[in-house]
């Protein structure tokens, strides 16, 4: 049987995951209801992220299809795959064109030199143009370095969402044969007996972890026979060798995993048994065999600190409250997590490292929903020195948004260190492109939404490091933070909600320290938002007016992340998400200013 592996790539939501479940349900194993995206978060987000393998088979060949996230926090995912294919299908949105995400993975791929088949997807979209979409994405080609047999990639035309392709936007089509066809024919095939004669050689390219099995490795073999219960060498990049013993493997059948007594060369398979296995490594049944190149990570660029919760509350939501606790949660996330560096040096808090806002927000959000309680620091970037100069990692930053909105984000992204590199009119919307430091970002995205009234489209990806760029003005807004412990009373939160915007609703508990809203104007207001209206005996014009409250801005773990302060942290249980300021005694924070 012949074996085809191929990714799929795009930017978030321009319909892999669509794509994928589409084909599977005509081709594969799947129900009316199943999905790739099987994660909770996933599901919810309607985002994938994380990497996950699935197979279909026809015509007597085996296509093992990777889904990988679209969103840049997680392309640490995207790189390991792209190591272990023979092409890709970019998919690519009819009406958006290439996206920042697009640009991203399509250079990663052209730099393995793969030869990606290009899938302009939702064609039925009123404002689609695939016409345009497929000339931009032939000189974003070009731009990236193609060569000539890369730049004449073929194109297929697709509505994910009905599960159509088309070779031709005048052809009629009612699946998604002609898309597998063009896989038969454009792939090479990556099985052939000249590969299975060959030693052994493995290489993972992503990591899990099973309550029975331990620590599980998912990757290709290049060359040779996978067998259960061999004996094997694990080597490093650099030629280090150790020792280890496969207790079971398990080939793909759609999302299932099969246990098999061996697998040959071309197909991906998962194995058990190896505990300190690591992506990257080289698995063989021969000592002499040179070890596959190293799959290299892009570094994390935002840090953090985690803490226990110390709050007043802490301890009546978690399960898992301790330090210790903790600690062994963010060893086993590191395990996976191949975008995370945590040092665990301090006895007191863990740095956690990370490659964006969402990166480290989805983390916070498993850590919760597992039933744990963390404390967590304001976000800051990671700074490096090169050549004894500071340097920090900068973002391209491409936005759509209706015309009547790029002045203030032009001048909100130009007060924070970016650099408009182009602007390109469409109808009523415009495209705008900018380049600026990753500092800039933190905190934006929220103002983005209120300053385009949701109507705008955001999208960033990490470019590298760039000297540092100096000091960078961002909008100050102070936090309106309880005086008092017990529930918040609706009069106290009508009189406070003309200062700002608050973060609670009647009724909610609240403690000292606690930051309830922010303020306008930017000043720190220490506030009693459980006092309650006054009792008399006496009848007044005024007293009996209706109380009208505005609902409040509620927390979320990404909402958090983007407002909290230098002095606060973020408290995050399962149930509640808390701003608070560190020392929660009014006293204590003046004594901190002081010093």
């Amino acid at each position: 049987m012949e074996i085809r592996n191929i990714a799929i790539i795009a930017h978030v939501d321009h319909g892999k995951t669509t794509l994928t479940d589409m084909l599977m349900r005509q081709f594969g194993s799947f129900g009316e209801t199943s999905t790739m995206d099987i994660n909770a978060l996933e599901q919810e987000r309607g985002i994938t992220i994380y990497a996950k393998n699935t197979s279909l088979f026809y015509k007597d060949t085996k296509i093992n299809i990777v889904d990988t996230p679209g969103h840049a926090d997680f392309g640490s995912e995207v790189e390991r795959v792209l190591r272990s294919i023979d092409s890709v299908l970019l998919v690519v949105d009819a009406q958006e064109g290439p996206m920042p995400q697009t640009r991203f993975v399509l250079k990663k791929s052209l730099e393995l030199g793969l030869k990606p088949i290009v899938v302009i997807n939702k064609i039925d979209k009123p404002a689609a143009n695939p016409a345009l979409c497929e000339e931009q994405v032939f000189d974003l080609f070009l731009e990236l370095g193609a060569n000539d047999e890369q730049a004449h990639f073929p194109v297929i035309y697709a509505i994910g969402r009905e599960g159509i392709a088309k070779q031709k936007l005048t052809d009629e089509s009612e699946n998604l044969t002609p898309l597998l066809e063009l896989i038969l024919t454009h792939i090479p095939s990556a099985s052939s007996p000249k590969l299975t004669d060959k030693p052994l050689r493995f290489q993972p390219f992503n990591l899990g972890y099973d309550n029975f099995l331990g620590r599980l490795a998912v990757g290709r073999i290049y060359e040779g026979i996978l067998k259960s219960d061999s004996q094997v060498f694990i080597k490093k990049p650099n030629g280090e060798t150790r020792t280890g013993k496969l207790t079971k493997i398990f080939s793909f059948n759609g999302l299932e995993k099969m246990e098999a007594r061996e697998i040959g060369a071309g197909d991906i398979a998962l194995i058990a048994g190896i505990p300190d296995i690591y992506i990257g490594e080289t698995i063989t049944t021969d000592a002499s065999v040179t070890p596959l190149p190293a799959i290299a990570v892009d570094e994390p660029t935002i840090a953090l600190s985690f803490f226990v919760n110390n709050s007043p509350f802490a301890g009546r939501d978690g399960k898992y409250v301790t330090s210790r606790q903790l600690r062994e949660y963010l060893e086993r996330e590191l395990e996976i997590n191949v975008g995370l560096k945590i040092n665990f040096s301090s006895p007191e808090s863990f740095r956690v490292e990370g490659r964006g806002e969402l990166h480290i927000a989805i983390l916070l959000e498993n850590m919760r929903r597992a039933g744990y309680e963390v404390q967590v620091s304001q976000p800051q970037v990671i700074m490096r020195e090169e050549n004894g100069e500071p340097v920090e990692p900068f973002e391209e930053v491409i936005i759509d948004i209706p015309v009547e909105y790029q002045g203030v984000v032009i001048e909100r992204l130009g007060t924070r260190g970016f650099i408009m590199k182009n602007l390109s009119p469409h109808d009523t919307t415009v495209r705008l492109t900018f380049e600026g430091p990753t500092r800039g970002l933190l905190g934006y995205r929220n103002q983005f939404l209120i300053d385009t009234r949701g109507e705008g489209i955001f999208a960033a990806r990490v470019i590298g490091f760039k000297p540092h760029a100096g000091e960078i003005r961002r909008r100050v807004v102070g936090s309106m933070t309880s005086m008092a412990t017990g529930k918040a009373l609706g009069y106290s939160l009508w009189g406070l909600q003309e200062r700002g915007t608050l973060y609670i609703g009647p009724g909610t508990e609240v403690y000292e320290g606690m930051v309830i809203g922010n303020t306008a104007k930017g000043e720190e207001m220490n506030v009693n938002p459980t006092k309650g209206k006054q009792l008399t005996n006496v009848r007044a014009s005024g007293t009996d007016e209706a109380i009208a409250l505005t609902p409040p801005y509620t927390l979320t773990i990404e909402r958090g992340l983007e407002i909290i302060q230098q002095d606060e942290y973020l408290e995050i249980t399962p149930q509640n998400v808390r701003l608070r300021k560190q020392f929660l005694k009014e006293t204590d924070r003046k004594k901190k200013k002081k010093l």
